[in-house]
C-alpha cells in the first residue's frame, strides 16, 4: 500500500487541516496542491504534496502555479495601500485619475464601484475574439474607457472577471507611473519575502507547475440562459482553454484579475500582514484602519454573472454569518465563524482567506481543476473549516 507522502509541517493544534488536505488525495481530487495557515503572522501549517505536472514530476517547496481570480486578493492590495497613503479616494470618480475613463456614461463611476464588482463592465464590449488581446495592455485600457456600461454604476453587481484587473491595474498606473505588477513587487512580495508574480519573470519557468485543465468549460451554459443575459454576454468573449499559463506570452503579461503565479505559503504570507493589521515582521503595507476599508460593505445579493450570494467590500468578498441560511455549505455560507474576515477564491479552486478577529490567514492552491464550477470551492472551504476547527 502506498503511503501519501505529504511534506513541510504542520503544528500539531492543526492535524485536522493535514486530515482535510491528505483526505483530497485519497479520493483522487489532487494531482499535486499546497496549504499554508498562519496565526498572528506565523506559519502554524505549510504542506504540500503530489505531482507538479501529470508527467509525475514532484510539488517542490518553490513549486508556483496560475491561480487564477485569486490574483484578485493580491491586486486589490496596491490599491488599499494607495487609498491609504491618500493618493486614491475610492469614493472617487475613476475619471480623476483616468481622465479617458469619463466617456459613454462613466463619469460617475467611482473607484469603490470598480472594487466591488458594480461598475457596470464585467466583461470587454465588443468582446475579445483571442486570448492573445489579453497580453495588450494599453489596447484593453482604451477599450475599457471608452466602452458604456451594462447597467447604472453601484445599482447591482456582476463578477469583472478579467476587466477588474485591468481597471484597477489602470488606476495605479495612472496615479504611480508603475504597473499594478511593478507596484505589487516592489512594495508588497518582495518586501515581505513572498513568492507571488503579477507578470512571471523567465527565471521562474523552471518552477511553474502545470494545471489540468477542468472537465466542463465555465462556457458550458444552461440551455435556457438568455442570450441577452450578462452571464450569456460575458461568454461571448470567454476563450480561455487554461492551458495558456503553460505559455510564456501568458505568464509575462500582467493580467491582476487572472494570471498571477504562487503558492499557499506566498498567497498566506501577504494576508498575514492584513491579518495582523498592515504589518508583518517590521513590513508596513497598511495601517490598521487602511485594512479595516476592506470590510466596508459596498454591495450585496446574488451576483449577475455567477449566480452566488455575496457581500463586496473592497476588493474582497466580506464573510457574513447571515448568509449560512440562505445558501449551501459552498454558495453562500460564510467561510468563518467571525464577521471580521474577507475572502475570494480562484478558477479550478485556489481560496485564501483572511480573518482579522482571529488574526489568522488561510490559503489552498492546487493545479488539478475542479471538474466544474459547481465543485470549485469544495476543497478549499473543507481546508478553511479544518483551520477554524482547530483554533
Amino acid at each position: 500500500m502506498n503511503v501519501m507522502k505529504v511534506e513541510g509541517f504542520c503544528n500539531t493544534s492543526f492535524e485536522l487541516v493535514k486530515q482535510a488536505f491528505v483526505s483530497h488525495f485519497e479520493k483522487g481530487l489532487e494531482l499535486g496542491a499546497s496549504v499554508c495557515v498562519t496565526r498572528e503572522g506565523q506559519p502554524v501549517v505549510d504542506l504540500w504534496a503530489g505531482a507538479a505536472a501529470p508527467d509525475g514530476t514532484p510539488w517542490q517547496r518553490d513549486t508556483i502555479v496560475n491561480v487564477y481570480s485569486t490574483t484578485k486578493t493580491m491586486a486589490a492590495v496596491p490599491l488599499l495601500m494607495l487609498a491609504d497613503r491618500g493618493r486614491i479616494d475610492f469614493q472617487a470618480p475613476v475619471a480623476d485619475y483616468w481622465p479617458e475613463f469619463a466617456q459613454n456614461g462613466k463619469a460617475g463611476v467611482t473607484v469603490a464601484h470598480v472594487m466591488s464588482h458594480s461598475a457596470g463592465l464585467p466583461s470587454f464590449d465588443p468582446p475579445v475574439q483571442r486570448v492573445e488581446e489579453y497580453y495588450d495592455w494599453d489596447d484593453l485600457c482604451e477599450r475599457l474607457a471608452a466602452q458604456e456600461p451594462w447597467w447604472e454604476p453601484g445599482t447591482q453587481f456582476a463578477y469583472h472577471d478579467m476587466t477588474l484587473g485591468y481597471l484597477q491595474g489602470e488606476i495605479v498606473r495612472r496615479v504611480t507611473g508603475k504597473s499594478i505588477g511593478t507596484f505589487f513587487r516592489e512594495e508588497v512580495a518582495e518586501p515581505l519575502g513572498a513568492d507571488f508574480h503579477i507578470g512571471l519573470a523567465p527565471e521562474h519557468d523552471a518552477r511553474v507547475g502545470e494545471l489540468v485543465p477542468p472537465e466542463m468549460s465555465v462556457q458550458d451554459l444552461p440551455e435556457d440562459t438568455p442570450p441577452d443575459s450578462i452571464i450569456a454576454r460575458m461568454m461571448e468573449g470567454y476563450h480561455h482553454t487554461c492551458l495558456e499559463p503553460q505559455t510564456s506570452a501568458w505568464r509575462r503579461a500582467e493580467i491582476p484579475a487572472a494570471g498571477g503565479f504562487g503558492n499557499a505559503r506566498s498567497v498566506a504570507r501577504v494576508h498575514a500582514a492584513l491579518a495582523c493589521g498592515g504589518a508583518l515582521d517590521g513590513v508596513k503595507l497598511l495601517s490598521p484602519a487602511g485594512v479595516e476599508r476592506v470590510l466596508e460593505e459596498q454591495i450585496r445579493g446574488v451576483d449577475q454573472a455567477i449566480g452566488m450570494e455575496v457581500v463586496w467590500g473592497m476588493g474582497f468578498a466580506i464573510n457574513d454569518p447571515g448568509l449560512a441560511t440562505r445558501g449551501s455549505a459552498l454558495h453562500g455560507a460564510p467561510m468563518s465563524p467571525n464577521r471580521r474576515a474577507f475572502y475570494w477564491a480562484g478558477y479550478g479552486g485556489s481560496l485564501a482567506v483572511v480573518d482579522l478577529d482571529a488574526r489568522v490567514s488561510i490559503a489552498y492552491v492546487m493545479n488539478r481543476m475542479s471538474p466544474n464550477p459547481e465543485s470549485d470551492l469544495e476543497r478549499g472551504y473543507a481546508i478553511a473549516q479544518a483551520a477554524y476547527r482547530s483554533l
